[in-house]
């Protein structure tokens, strides 16, 4: 839309490079082309705007097969104004002066007329293809039939219009059929999908075989090392026992020849003991008969009255301890009076 602007009754009309702007006063043509600025009377001013730029045209749109089957046809056209002049002659592009906006809806005219023309040829396609040909070949199809027809068509060219691209997104069935048709491929995926699951399963049991084999292919060398094992240990042990007994036999040996040394060496000591003891004995016993022959001889020489004084002296060695002794008169003056005899005599 073009941008205008009032001042003391005059407009200023600015266009966009993408807008092709006509103004006619009186019938006679004052300005023509795009991007254009310039003064004008709003009495006096008749403006038209033609967009010359590309635009896009999604339009959607329902087909039926030869077999009878409803599909959705969705499609773009690309196209633009290559003749604006032709183009505001056939259709009502004029613009209000005083605020720039289309008087009529010309695009809205175009798009119809884009529509169908496009919606006729993708019919004659589809009416002679089946559902299952349209849902694998129909967009090709579809999009150059359509192309071909647009560039045939010969309103467009007379209107002043040029098809850029055509391109057709998508051809759709019904919601119930779609889902009838890919009952099949979703059967099929699903049985691909067992068989690999199948098939993994299956190498996974090969490998968990293989794996248990090479388990037991382990353990049974470890039986083997350790029976192996077991055998070298009874082999030390026994060499180990040959060789503590083949010790012990010779420290028997040599136990028991120390202790016939030694018994040897004790007998021998024993007997010089018994010696040196019947000796000392014999000595003895010859001291002492030279005492008590020596004892009887001094005994022989003593008189009588010393032989009783050493009596009496012995006697008192063996008699027992008096604390207190009691002497009578009577005892006492019979012991003075033989004092005194003994030594009047």
């Amino acid at each position: 839309m073009a941008d205008i602007t009032r001042r003391l009754g005059w407009r200023h009309l600015r266009g966009a490079p993408t807008a092709h702007i006509r103004h006619h006063r009186g019938g006679e043509l004052l300005h023509d082309g795009p991007g254009l600025s310039f003064w004008y009377r709003a009495l006096s001013a008749a403006l038209s705007e033609v967009p010359v730029d590309d635009r896009e045209l999604a339009m959607t749109f329902h087909a039926r097969t030869s077999d009878f089957q409803d599909v959705a046809v969705q499609a773009t056209v690309t196209y633009r104004v290559s003749d604006p002049a032709l183009a505001a002659a056939r259709l009502d592009f004029s613009v209000d002066p005083d605020t720039g906006v289309w008087r009529g809806a010309p695009l809205e005219q175009l798009g119809t007329l884009l529509t169908e023309t496009a919606q006729q040829h993708a019919l004659d396609v589809l009416a002679r293809t089946t559902l299952a040909s349209a849902l694998v070949d129909g967009v090709a199809s579809v999009r150059e039939r359509v192309a071909a027809g647009l560039a045939a068509e010969p309103r467009l060219p007379a209107t002043g219009i040029e098809v850029v691209a055509v391109r057709v997104v998508a051809l759709r069935p019904e919601p119930e059929v779609e889902r009838a048709l890919r009952t099949p491929a979703r059967e099929q995926i699903q049985q691909e999908a067992d068989r690999a699951t199948y098939e993994r399963r299956a190498v996974a049991v090969e490998r968990e075989r293989a794996i248990a084999e090479n388990e037991l292919a382990s353990q049974i060398e470890l039986a083997r090392r350790e029976e192996q094992l077991v055998d070298q240990r009874g082999t030390n042990a026994r060499r180990e026992a040959e060789e503590h007994a083949a010790a012990d036999a010779v420290r028997a040996d040599a136990e028991a020849a120390r202790s016939v040394k030694l018994a040897a060496a004790e007998a021998e000591r024993s007997v010089r003991l018994a010696r040196a003891e019947a000796q000392a004995a014999r000595e003895v016993g010859e001291a002492r008969a030279e005492a008590q022959a020596a004892w009887l001889r001094v005994h022989a020489e003593v008189d009588v009255a010393t032989l009783h004084a050493l009596t009496g002296t012995r006697l008192a060695e063996n008699l027992p301890s008096i604390d207190s002794l009691t002497v009578s008169p009577d005892v006492l003056t019979g012991l003075l009076a033989k004092l005194g005899v003994r030594d009047g005599t």
